[in-house]
């Protein structure tokens, strides 16, 4: 079974001097940055997902900014495929699906951020389109959200999403247990 990474978007605008820092990005990107070393050294393939917003609204990852560039620590090298989304499902008007048929690709593993938008979108898409998915956790970041008044902290954020995620859409590791493997 042919399995890639999917890092999506580990892009300059969620670290600190950003337009949208998360809870400790650079942790997870650090974390990214072992699982992508893993896949370099095994020749396994490696997408890149880099949001550009195109809402006149947009506030962040806005394009020919620095905050749309991916993060140093998960620089694209060459022959790893950069596909540019627009919405939080990164299949979404891409060509993502196409890609990885072409790679005969059944499985994804999955680090990136926001873990409550993109993140989930994807993981969720994926596994509809049949993928078997691995979430690595701790490669992943997301942050503080509000409901009806009430704060929710990233930390709970990031809890919440990963369990429903290992419920059915994919299994959940750390990027040590990961690594094990």
């Amino acid at each position: 079974m042919e399995t890639a990474l999917l890092l999506i978007d580990i892009q300059n605008d969620y670290f600190p001097n950003g337009k949208m820092e998360l809870s400790h990005p650079e942790k997870a990107s650090l974390n990214a940055k072992k699982i992508l070393e893993k896949f370099r050294k095994e020749k396994l393939p490696v997408i890149h997902i880099q949001h550009q917003s195109t809402r006149p609204e947009a506030t962040f990852f806005i394009p020919e900014t620095q905050g749309v560039e991916i993060h140093e620590n998960v620089k694209p090298i060459a022959g790893e495929k950069i596909i540019v989304k627009h919405f939080p499902n990164s299949f979404r008007e891409t060509e993502l699906i196409t890609t990885l048929e072409e790679m005969g690709v059944k499985k994804l593993v999955i680090c990136g951020m926001m873990t409550h938008m993109c993140v989930d979108a994807t993981t969720r898409a994926a596994k509809d389109f049949g993928l078997e998915c691995i979430v690595i956790g701790d490669a992943c970041a997301t942050k503080d959200l509000e409901i009806n008044g009430e704060q929710v902290k990233a930390k709970e954020v990031q809890k919440s999403f990963l369990a429903a995620f290992n419920y059915f859409y994919s299994e959940v590791l750390t990027t040590e247990k990961f690594l094990e493997n």
